[in-house]
């Protein structure tokens, strides 16, 4: 393999990393392919290229780093210390990549693979848990990585491409993401046990006007939505304590620190009591989001297509 001097391709040594990337990667294979047969006549033959295409990479290669990297002997090469020290680089990079690419082949597998499926924390005692195992019935192989969050959190996990569907309340409206409305969930108001409602059934929501609340932070969605059936019974909530999950507020107002708007407990949680709201209409909504032109893996489709056919009901009766 003749070997030529030549400083017209070198790299500068504050070259723009990326540029190095770029210029290094393709030759990278070819490079580890010689160094491990230390012959480049059989190094092209195995690898399927042309002998005159691998010995001008190599050439190129050593011109563009501007260090040896074989000492050449005919046909024959062996790594110089530099030669040897990149291989070792080389070697650790190419493995990686393949690892990489093995495991995103895993994840698109229809059979076994993976749907990253973000959650809100509502959600997680009962829902998912049967969602899932209901899913499985029919994919017992997939896997899932599973995210709890609220809405908003989630949502930018979606535009990250860090989760591929999201259950979330209110449904998003947004011209890069995609929602469906899947279910309603009814908001009750949470009075403590010796609270002076607590031996009623039904409530309008102003007759708390004068309550405490306790409630999630700003920036949930059920924190919107506490704020707005409020104004909607004529008054601003008057906020004692706020929480980042549900149960916690449960346990506030069973400490006798406030009344709450929550979604029914996946468990009846003793010290509360929980009444229907009569007036404003208090409900949520809980659709499913995920990222608009997003191609979907076979797993993720299979769960897209089976929560959307849980419409009506995808919560628990």
């Amino acid at each position: 393999m003749p070997h030529q001097h030549s400083s017209s391709g070198r790299l500068s040594p504050s070259g723009d990393t990326e540029d190095i990337v770029a210029l290094l990667a393709p030759r990278l294979v070819h490079f580890a392919g010689v160094a491990r047969t230390e012959h480049v006549t059989r190094a092209a033959q195995e690898m399927q290229v042309p002998q005159s295409t691998l010995s001008r990479a190599m050439v190129r290669l050593e011109q563009d780093l501007g260090v040896e990297l074989f000492a050449r002997r005919g046909r024959t090469v062996a790594l110089t210390p530099a030669g040897r020290t990149f291989l070792g680089s080389v070697e650790r990079a190419l493995a990686e990549i393949e690892r990489a690419a093995e495991e995103v082949r895993a994840d698109a597998d229809p059979a076994t693979g993976k749907v990253a499926f973000g959650f809100l924390h509502t959600m997680g005692a009962e829902t998912v848990p049967g969602l899932i195992q209901a899913f499985r019935a029919d994919h017992p192989r997939v896997r899932f990585s599973l995210v709890q969050n609220y809405g908003e959190a989630m949502l930018e996990k979606l535009r990250a491409g860090e989760l591929d569907l999201c259950l979330t309340s209110p449904v998003p409206d947004a011209p890069d993401l995609v929602g469906r409305r899947l279910d309603e969930q009814k908001l009750r108001l949470v009075v403590p046990a010796d609270h002076r409602l607590a031996a009623r059934r039904r409530v309008r929501l102003a007759e708390a006007s004068e309550e405490a609340f306790v409630t999630l932070e700003t920036g949930y969605g059920l924190r919107r939505i506490t704020d707005d059936l409020c104004q909607e019974a004529g008054f601003k909530p008057r906020i004692a304590f706020e929480g980042e999950e549900a149960e916690t507020l449960r346990g506030l107002v069973a400490a006798g620190l406030g009344v709450a708007l929550l979604p029914p407990p996946a468990v009846a949680r003793p010290g509360v009591v929980e009444l229907t709201v009569t007036a404003p209409r208090a409900a949520r909504e809980i659709g499913v989001a995920w990222l608009d032109g997003h191609p979907d893996t076979p797993p993720v489709a299979a769960f897209k297509k089976f929560l959307l056919s849980r419409r009506g009901s995808l919560l628990p009766a």
